[in-house]
């Protein structure tokens, strides 16, 4: 009889309706599929028995014979616990139960010898193992088990309720009988031939229960690759349909806009990135096919002029383009630099945020639905069902992680047909990361800064260094520097004695009196208006030093300010400390970043700053990140179900994932329909992983 994997869980033999609920809501599995694909954190060897004598005090966990020779129970503070003592022929140990103990005593034999297994403690001066697995010898002996034991993900839950790991192991073992070990085969035998992969059925069994280190090492291989196989292929797919079905609007001329811009008004030399990103871009937009491209670049790489130049395109070829920022403050550091380039060329420009006046709105949605206004600026605004274009056709979003999917699609709907789109990041995104959450987009990548750039200085100080920064600063603004100061909190908070922005100010404002020396202050809380008018006192050199939350992260471009000091650095991930080093070194002068801590840091911490002083290629230090924080936290919480992988790890198996990106393009360049007899099974596979069948209108 051939075992259906999408039964739900609860006809499993062993299993019944109470555990079936608790599996369901503690970990997720509803199906036979979900169990099999509960893969083991971690294995233990179970070969190795210990005489109580040779336990040592280091909380590990063994295995060990004897006998249990009596029970008592001991009064607590709450109920008692139930201690058993347990002996083998060179000493003896006590077992404990918290829980659990009617059926303990009921059901343990006193005399019999017991296969016991678990953590040991050191109390009282003897050792114990709290709620232990036990087994008798004799059926410890009969049970087929591997050499080395899974150890699977649990939850405090399951183990109240007595759903330990020897139970799950027990129900995946009765799983395989029912099933056989038997499992459709989910690779082609082209694939398995040229990387020597085991079937499907041994990379299950094996990596549940391992016969040897070998064979558990070719199961891990074959089903990390198969994972990422079809997350490649699904991405890869994605693209290839988008480029397909989804025409875009054809941009076939680059005319006087463009041209006028670049032969009289470019502010600076174009870099090769620069160049090269351009006509990746000139390309797409050239095509029949929507452009659906992500433009990576380090924090001041000329990431804005190539989205001008290509909004130019737009406008030559008689559209409307737009640009979205996740910030007030950064949509209006945009307008007014674009403005600056808009005005020698006669294009009309405007700006819509929250904030905007009712009167303003009106003559913006107006100029947008006659076409007077080319290119508008916002944030969320845009996304607004009043606003409406007479023919949008680019673009743009800003630090697009900071987007869900939902909101970048409405812009999609701002036309007849969708409009070309560009999303910009200046958060170098990992190769790994970008191939697995960004592989259908076409990636293009600024990894040059302009010339003439001087590299920022970054130091690590303590604390106890804080007069000699002082003295720096003073030394910096007497030369007409303007400096930033960061903090990571607004308000003291009792838990963490970090320090806090409203501190900073005053011993800032006692250390740097007024007359002499002009202090802005900016922070999340304040009110739009006020902060922006803080912000342009710093921008125009009215005020020395702004001390800021992270509000300042992205968007603000003063060339003048030299200096960053960012305070309790220890708080920030380093993604948002190379953020924030960016605000300084636009200008032509030199320019530092100090990173302030206390002297207790924690081994991470050290890594980030290390990491920040050494370093200031995004890339490298994005890779970093990855490593420390994991995809989840880099993503955000937009982004963060993407990837729910169960066995692989992008940041250890970047090698494996690298493998099956280059296998899944192979595949689908000699069989972009996956129609050819070798790869029915990874059709099938493909099919039964994705229900929905919309993407198949394009695979018959």
């Amino acid at each position: 009889m051939s075992v259906n994997l999408q039964t739900p869980i609860d006809y499993l033999k062993g299993v019944g309706p109470n555990r079936a609920d608790l599996l369901r809501s503690e970990l997720g599995i509803k199906t036979y599929q979900d169990l099999i694909n509960l893969f083991p954190n971690r294995y233990i060897d179970r070969t190795k028995y210990y005489k109580i004598r040779e336990l040592q005090r280091n909380n590990a966990e063994v295995q060990v014979i004897g006998v249990i020779t009596g029970f008592r129970e001991v009064a607590q503070k709450r109920g008692k616990r139930l201690v058993a003592d347990f002996k083998d022929d060179t000493g003896l140990m006590e077992l404990v139960w918290f829980r659990g103990q009617k059926w303990i005593r009921e059901n343990l034999k006193i005399g019999q010898p017991y296969v016991i297994f678990g953590k040991t403690n050191w109390f009282s001066g003897k050792y114990n193992m709290p709620h232990p697995e036990l087994e008798l010898q004799s059926e410890h002996e009969k049970n087929l088990r591997s050499a080395m034991q899974a150890i699977y993900p649990s939850t405090e839950k399951l183990s109240n309720k007595g759903i330990t790991n020897r139970v799950v192991t027990k129900i995946m073992q009765q799983l395989f009988l029912e099933t056989k070990g038997k499992f459709l085969e989910t690779l082609s035998d082209t694939l398995k031939g040229e990387l020597k992969l085991i079937s499907k059925s041994d990379a299950l069994f094996n990596i549940h229960f391992p016969k040897t280190p070998e064979l558990l090492a070719q199961a891990q291989f074959r089903l990390k690759f198969e994972e990422l196989f079809y997350i490649q292929l699904q991405l890869i797919l994605k693209n290839l349909i988008h480029k397909s079905k989804i025409k875009g609007f054809t941009f076939d001329k680059v005319g006087n806009y463009f041209n006028t811009f670049y032969n009289e008004h470019l502010p600076f030399k174009l870099t090769n990135a620069q160049k090269r990103v351009l006509k990746e871009i000139r390309q797409d937009l050239g095509s029949n096919a929507q452009m659906n491209r992500l433009l990576q670049g380090d924090v001041g790489s000329g990431k804005t002029i190539v989205a001008f130049m290509s909004m130019l395109i737009g406008l030559d070829n008689g559209f409307q383009c737009c640009l979205m920022a996740p910030t007030a403050i950064l949509s209006v550091q945009h307008y007014n630099g674009l403005l600056e380039l808009c005005k020698p060329l006669n294009i009309s420009i405007s700006l819509l945020t929250g904030s905007s006046k009712t009167s303003e709105r009106k003559e913006i949605h107006e100029n947008l639905e006659n076409g007077n206004l080319q290119i508008l600026i916002g944030t969320h605004a845009l996304l607004e069902d009043k606003v409406k274009f007479k023919n949008l056709g680019l673009a743009i979003i800003d630090e697009q992680h900071r987007f869900g999917v939902a909101q970048r699609s409405k812009l999609w709907h701002k036309n007849t047909s969708p409009p070309h789109v560009l999303v910009m990041t200046a958060t170098p995104i990992p190769r790994t990361l970008a191939m697995s959450v960004y592989g259908d987009l076409d990636i293009s990548v600024i990894d040059e800064l302009p010339a003439g750039r001087k590299p920022i200085k970054t130091v690590h100080r303590y604390d106890n260094n804080r007069l000699k920064v002082f003295k720096f600063m003073k030394d910096e603004v007497a030369l007409g520097r303007q400096i930033y100061i960061v903090y990571p909190l607004i308000q003291e908070s009792e838990k963490m004695d970090y320090k806090d922005l409203m501190d900073g100010c005053e011993s800032i404002s006692r250390e740097f009196p007024m007359p002499e020396y002009q202090i802005s202050i900016v922070h999340g809380k304040m009110k739009p208006a006020d902060k922006d008018y803080e912000m342009q006192r710093f921008v125009k050199g009215e005020t020395n030093i702004m001390v800021a939350t992270t509000v300042i992260e992205v968007g603000v471009n003063v060339p003048n300010a030299s200096v960053m000091i960012i305070e309790s650095a220890e708080r920030f991930g380093l993604s948002q400390l190379h953020q924030l080093r960016g605000r300084v070194g636009r200008g032509a002068e030199q320019s530092y970043c100090i990173l302030m801590t206390s002297h207790k840091l924690s081994q991470d911490s050290k890594t980030r700053l290390e990491t920040m002083v050494r370093s200031s290629d995004g890339f490298e230090i994005a890779e970093v990140d990855l490593k420390l924080r994991g995809p989840g936290d880099i993503m955000g919480t937009q982004q963060s179900g993407v990837l729910n992988l169960r066995i692989a790890d992008i940041v250890k198996d970047k090698d494996i994932l690298q493998q099956a990106r280059y296998y899944a393009k192979n595949v689908l360049k000699l069989d972009p329909s996956l129609g050819l007899p070798e790869h029915k099974v990874i059709l099938n596979t493909y099919r039964q992983m994705h229900k929905y069948r919309n993407i198949w209108n394009y695979i018959s």
